[in-house]
Protein backbone atom coordinates (compact mmCIF):
# COMPACT_ATOMS: atom_id res chain seq x y z
CA UNK A 1 0.00 0.00 0.00
CA UNK A 2 3.30 2.47 0.43
CA UNK A 3 3.66 2.67 -3.39
CA UNK A 4 0.44 4.01 -4.21
CA UNK A 5 0.65 6.27 -1.13
CA UNK A 6 3.59 7.56 -2.28
CA UNK A 7 2.14 8.56 -5.74
CA UNK A 8 -1.00 10.10 -4.78
CA UNK A 9 1.72 12.31 -2.70
CA UNK A 10 3.31 12.32 -6.28
CA UNK A 11 0.40 13.54 -7.70
CA UNK A 12 -0.38 16.27 -5.16
CA UNK A 13 2.92 17.84 -5.65
CA UNK A 14 2.93 17.37 -9.25
CA UNK A 15 -0.58 19.05 -10.52
CA UNK A 16 -0.27 21.98 -7.50
CA UNK A 17 3.04 23.07 -9.33
CA UNK A 18 1.41 22.83 -12.95
CA UNK A 19 -1.41 25.02 -11.66
CA UNK A 20 1.33 27.49 -11.03
CA UNK A 21 2.74 27.02 -14.25
CA UNK A 22 -0.66 27.79 -15.97
CA UNK A 23 -0.74 31.15 -14.20
CA UNK A 24 2.64 32.18 -15.76
CA UNK A 25 1.79 31.14 -19.51
CA UNK A 26 0.05 34.50 -19.25
CA UNK A 27 3.70 36.13 -19.36
CA UNK A 28 6.30 33.41 -20.78
CA UNK A 29 5.33 30.66 -23.26
CA UNK A 30 4.53 26.91 -21.99
CA UNK A 31 7.94 25.90 -23.05
CA UNK A 32 9.93 28.58 -21.44
CA UNK A 33 8.02 27.89 -17.99
CA UNK A 34 8.88 24.18 -18.32
CA UNK A 35 12.16 24.68 -19.27
CA UNK A 36 12.31 26.94 -15.62
CA UNK A 37 10.65 24.05 -13.94
CA UNK A 38 13.77 21.42 -14.99
CA UNK A 39 16.35 24.02 -14.74
CA UNK A 40 15.28 25.27 -11.24
CA UNK A 41 14.86 21.59 -10.18
CA UNK A 42 18.52 20.80 -11.56
CA UNK A 43 20.36 23.73 -9.66
CA UNK A 44 18.52 22.52 -6.29
CA UNK A 45 19.19 18.71 -6.79
CA UNK A 46 22.91 19.89 -7.88
CA UNK A 47 23.35 21.72 -4.31
CA UNK A 48 21.97 18.96 -2.65
CA UNK A 49 23.14 15.84 -3.60
CA UNK A 50 26.62 16.90 -5.57
CA UNK A 51 27.32 14.31 -7.64
CA UNK A 52 30.80 13.44 -8.69
CA UNK A 53 32.31 14.83 -11.77
CA UNK A 54 32.74 11.09 -13.50
CA UNK A 55 29.04 10.82 -13.25
CA UNK A 56 28.54 13.74 -15.47
CA UNK A 57 30.19 11.31 -18.80
CA UNK A 58 31.03 7.83 -20.09
CA UNK A 59 28.14 5.66 -20.11
CA UNK A 60 26.21 6.63 -16.83
CA UNK A 61 26.27 10.42 -17.92
CA UNK A 62 25.13 9.40 -21.12
CA UNK A 63 21.96 7.34 -19.61
CA UNK A 64 21.49 10.55 -17.25
CA UNK A 65 21.30 12.93 -19.85
CA UNK A 66 18.63 11.15 -21.83
CA UNK A 67 16.52 10.53 -18.83
CA UNK A 68 16.82 14.26 -18.37
CA UNK A 69 16.26 15.65 -22.03
CA UNK A 70 13.39 13.18 -22.10
CA UNK A 71 11.76 14.72 -19.02
CA UNK A 72 12.66 18.16 -20.08
CA UNK A 73 10.56 16.84 -23.51
CA UNK A 74 7.85 15.89 -21.72
CA UNK A 75 7.77 18.93 -19.58
CA UNK A 76 7.19 20.95 -23.02
CA UNK A 77 5.09 19.41 -25.07
CA UNK A 78 2.68 18.71 -21.52
CA UNK A 79 2.54 22.37 -20.56
CA UNK A 80 2.10 23.14 -24.43
CA UNK A 81 -1.30 20.62 -23.54
CA UNK A 82 -2.50 22.13 -21.05
CA UNK A 83 -2.07 25.70 -22.23
CA UNK A 84 -4.71 24.89 -24.65
CA UNK A 85 -6.99 22.42 -23.01
CA UNK A 86 -8.03 21.25 -19.57
CA UNK A 87 -5.23 19.62 -17.38
CA UNK A 88 -7.18 16.32 -15.91
CA UNK A 89 -7.77 15.83 -19.86
CA UNK A 90 -4.45 16.10 -21.13
CA UNK A 91 -3.19 14.16 -18.48
CA UNK A 92 -5.87 11.63 -19.26
CA UNK A 93 -4.62 11.56 -22.74
CA UNK A 94 -0.83 11.67 -21.72
CA UNK A 95 -1.33 8.24 -19.88
CA UNK A 96 -1.64 6.19 -23.33
CA UNK A 97 2.11 6.10 -22.60
CA UNK A 98 2.34 4.59 -19.28
CA UNK A 99 -0.59 1.84 -20.53
CA UNK A 100 2.07 1.30 -23.28
CA UNK A 101 5.03 0.68 -20.68
CA UNK A 102 2.56 -1.41 -19.04
CA UNK A 103 1.45 -3.57 -21.70
CA UNK A 104 4.86 -4.43 -22.31
CA UNK A 105 5.62 -5.51 -18.98
CA UNK A 106 2.15 -7.39 -18.06
CA UNK A 107 1.47 -11.32 -18.89
CA UNK A 108 -1.40 -12.52 -17.05
CA UNK A 109 -5.23 -11.97 -17.95
CA UNK A 110 -5.25 -10.33 -14.61
CA UNK A 111 -2.79 -7.45 -15.87
CA UNK A 112 -4.57 -7.46 -18.73
CA UNK A 113 -7.39 -6.03 -17.40
CA UNK A 114 -6.50 -3.90 -14.72
CA UNK A 115 -4.50 -2.25 -18.23
CA UNK A 116 -8.36 -2.50 -19.83
CA UNK A 117 -10.00 -0.86 -17.25
CA UNK A 118 -7.29 2.04 -17.05
CA UNK A 119 -7.16 2.45 -20.72
CA UNK A 120 -11.20 2.89 -20.77
CA UNK A 121 -11.05 5.00 -17.82
CA UNK A 122 -8.52 7.10 -19.41
CA UNK A 123 -10.59 7.28 -22.71
CA UNK A 124 -13.71 8.13 -20.80
CA UNK A 125 -12.13 10.82 -18.63
CA UNK A 126 -10.51 12.49 -21.87
CA UNK A 127 -14.66 12.71 -23.13
CA UNK A 128 -15.18 14.82 -26.26
CA UNK A 129 -12.00 16.85 -25.77
CA UNK A 130 -9.98 14.65 -28.28
CA UNK A 131 -11.43 16.92 -31.00
CA UNK A 132 -12.09 20.19 -29.03
CA UNK A 133 -8.39 21.48 -29.70
CA UNK A 134 -6.58 19.87 -32.12
CA UNK A 135 -2.88 20.96 -31.57
CA UNK A 136 -3.82 20.83 -27.55
CA UNK A 137 -4.40 16.98 -28.13
CA UNK A 138 -1.25 17.13 -30.25
CA UNK A 139 1.19 17.99 -27.58
CA UNK A 140 -0.75 15.61 -25.26
CA UNK A 141 -0.19 12.63 -27.63
CA UNK A 142 3.32 13.53 -27.94
CA UNK A 143 3.69 14.02 -24.17
CA UNK A 144 2.42 10.35 -23.63
CA UNK A 145 5.42 9.66 -26.17
CA UNK A 146 7.93 11.01 -24.37
CA UNK A 147 6.28 10.21 -20.93
CA UNK A 148 6.43 5.96 -22.02
CA UNK A 149 10.61 6.90 -22.91
CA UNK A 150 10.87 8.90 -19.39
CA UNK A 151 9.71 5.71 -17.80
CA UNK A 152 12.12 3.36 -19.65
CA UNK A 153 15.17 5.98 -18.97
CA UNK A 154 14.23 6.39 -15.48
CA UNK A 155 13.59 2.66 -14.72
CA UNK A 156 17.85 3.08 -15.94
CA UNK A 157 18.67 5.23 -13.04
CA UNK A 158 16.93 3.78 -10.85
CA UNK A 159 19.55 1.80 -9.08
CA UNK A 160 20.24 2.43 -5.15
CA UNK A 161 19.26 5.84 -3.94
CA UNK A 162 22.45 7.05 -4.11
CA UNK A 163 22.67 6.73 -7.73
CA UNK A 164 19.08 7.22 -8.63
CA UNK A 165 19.73 11.06 -6.77
CA UNK A 166 22.58 11.25 -8.54
CA UNK A 167 21.54 10.47 -12.06
CA UNK A 168 18.22 12.82 -11.69
CA UNK A 169 20.72 15.78 -10.68
CA UNK A 170 23.43 14.95 -13.36
CA UNK A 171 20.19 14.37 -16.08
CA UNK A 172 18.28 17.76 -14.81
CA UNK A 173 21.70 19.27 -15.07
CA UNK A 174 22.37 18.00 -18.70
CA UNK A 175 18.88 18.79 -19.87
CA UNK A 176 18.69 22.26 -18.20
CA UNK A 177 22.46 23.11 -19.67
CA UNK A 178 21.66 21.55 -23.34
CA UNK A 179 18.90 23.70 -23.67
CA UNK A 180 19.94 27.10 -22.66
CA UNK A 181 20.13 28.60 -26.24
CA UNK A 182 16.44 27.46 -26.76
CA UNK A 183 15.72 29.07 -23.33
CA UNK A 184 17.49 32.46 -23.88
CA UNK A 185 15.52 31.90 -27.19
CA UNK A 186 12.16 31.83 -26.09
CA UNK A 187 12.79 34.47 -23.07
CA UNK A 188 10.71 37.46 -23.61
CA UNK A 189 12.53 39.81 -21.11
CA UNK A 190 10.50 41.41 -17.61
CA UNK A 191 9.17 43.87 -19.56
CA UNK A 192 6.94 41.50 -21.07
CA UNK A 193 5.62 40.57 -17.10
CA UNK A 194 4.60 42.62 -14.38
CA UNK A 195 7.12 40.15 -12.27
CA UNK A 196 10.36 41.28 -10.55
CA UNK A 197 13.22 39.06 -10.94
CA UNK A 198 12.84 37.62 -6.97
CA UNK A 199 9.46 37.21 -7.94
CA UNK A 200 9.87 35.24 -11.07
CA UNK A 201 12.55 33.42 -9.32
CA UNK A 202 10.51 32.45 -6.06
CA UNK A 203 8.12 31.16 -8.57
CA UNK A 204 10.61 29.16 -10.54
CA UNK A 205 11.99 27.81 -7.22
CA UNK A 206 8.42 27.11 -6.05
CA UNK A 207 8.13 25.33 -9.96
CA UNK A 208 11.00 23.18 -9.17
CA UNK A 209 10.70 21.78 -5.99
CA UNK A 210 6.98 21.18 -6.58
CA UNK A 211 6.74 19.94 -10.07
CA UNK A 212 9.88 18.00 -10.28
CA UNK A 213 12.31 17.48 -7.22
CA UNK A 214 9.66 16.05 -4.99
CA UNK A 215 7.46 13.80 -7.67
CA UNK A 216 10.59 12.87 -9.47
CA UNK A 217 12.07 12.38 -6.45
CA UNK A 218 9.01 9.92 -5.26
CA UNK A 219 9.33 8.58 -9.18
CA UNK A 220 13.21 6.91 -8.49
CA UNK A 221 11.72 5.38 -4.82
CA UNK A 222 8.16 4.03 -6.23
CA UNK A 223 10.09 2.29 -9.23
CA UNK A 224 13.46 0.99 -6.84
CA UNK A 225 10.02 -0.54 -4.84
CA UNK A 226 7.33 -1.57 -7.11
CA UNK A 227 9.48 -2.37 -10.60
CA UNK A 228 8.24 -0.38 -14.00
CA UNK A 229 5.45 -2.50 -14.93
CA UNK A 230 3.65 -1.50 -11.46
CA UNK A 231 4.76 1.83 -11.17
CA UNK A 232 3.56 2.50 -14.94
CA UNK A 233 0.19 1.28 -13.76
CA UNK A 234 0.53 3.03 -10.55
CA UNK A 235 0.66 6.32 -12.57
CA UNK A 236 -3.08 6.30 -13.43
CA UNK A 237 -3.74 7.82 -10.06
CA UNK A 238 -2.11 10.71 -11.77
CA UNK A 239 -4.99 11.84 -13.63
CA UNK A 240 -7.33 12.11 -10.38
CA UNK A 241 -4.86 14.15 -9.16
CA UNK A 242 -4.92 16.32 -12.18
CA UNK A 243 -8.90 16.36 -12.30
CA UNK A 244 -9.01 17.40 -8.70
CA UNK A 245 -6.29 20.05 -8.85
CA UNK A 246 -7.94 21.34 -11.71
CA UNK A 247 -11.18 21.53 -10.30
CA UNK A 248 -10.02 23.02 -7.01
CA UNK A 249 -7.56 25.40 -8.12
CA UNK A 250 -8.36 26.69 -12.04
CA UNK A 251 -12.01 25.65 -11.63
CA UNK A 252 -12.14 22.87 -14.09
CA UNK A 253 -14.88 20.74 -12.92
CA UNK A 254 -15.70 17.41 -13.16
CA UNK A 255 -18.25 16.35 -15.58
CA UNK A 256 -20.33 12.50 -14.56
CA UNK A 257 -18.41 10.85 -17.36
CA UNK A 258 -14.65 11.98 -16.06
CA UNK A 259 -15.85 10.55 -12.58
CA UNK A 260 -16.86 7.38 -14.06
CA UNK A 261 -13.32 7.39 -15.79
CA UNK A 262 -11.65 7.64 -12.51
CA UNK A 263 -13.51 5.13 -10.82
CA UNK A 264 -12.41 2.63 -13.36
CA UNK A 265 -8.61 3.91 -12.94
CA UNK A 266 -9.07 3.64 -9.64
CA UNK A 267 -10.33 0.16 -9.92
CA UNK A 268 -7.89 -0.63 -12.46
CA UNK A 269 -4.34 0.31 -9.86
CA UNK A 270 -6.64 -1.99 -6.92
CA UNK A 271 -6.39 -4.43 -9.43
CA UNK A 272 -3.08 -4.95 -10.46
CA UNK A 273 -0.20 -6.14 -8.04
CA UNK A 274 3.40 -5.79 -8.17
CA UNK A 275 5.13 -8.49 -9.49
CA UNK A 276 7.54 -10.45 -7.19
Amino acid sequence: MLAPLLMVLNGASLYAGAAIAVGLFQSFSPALVAWMRVAAAAVILLLLYRPQWRNFFGSVGLSAAIYGVATLSMNITFYEAIARIPMGTAVAIEFLGPIAVAAVGSSTLRDWLALLLAGVGVVVISGAQWSANSAGVLFALAAAALWALYIVTGNRIAGDAASSRSGMAVGFGWAALLSLPLALWWWPGLSASSLSWWELLGLAVGLGVLSAVIPYGLDQVVLRMAGRSYFALLLAILPISAALMGALVLGQMLTLAEIIGIVLVVLAVALRKPSS
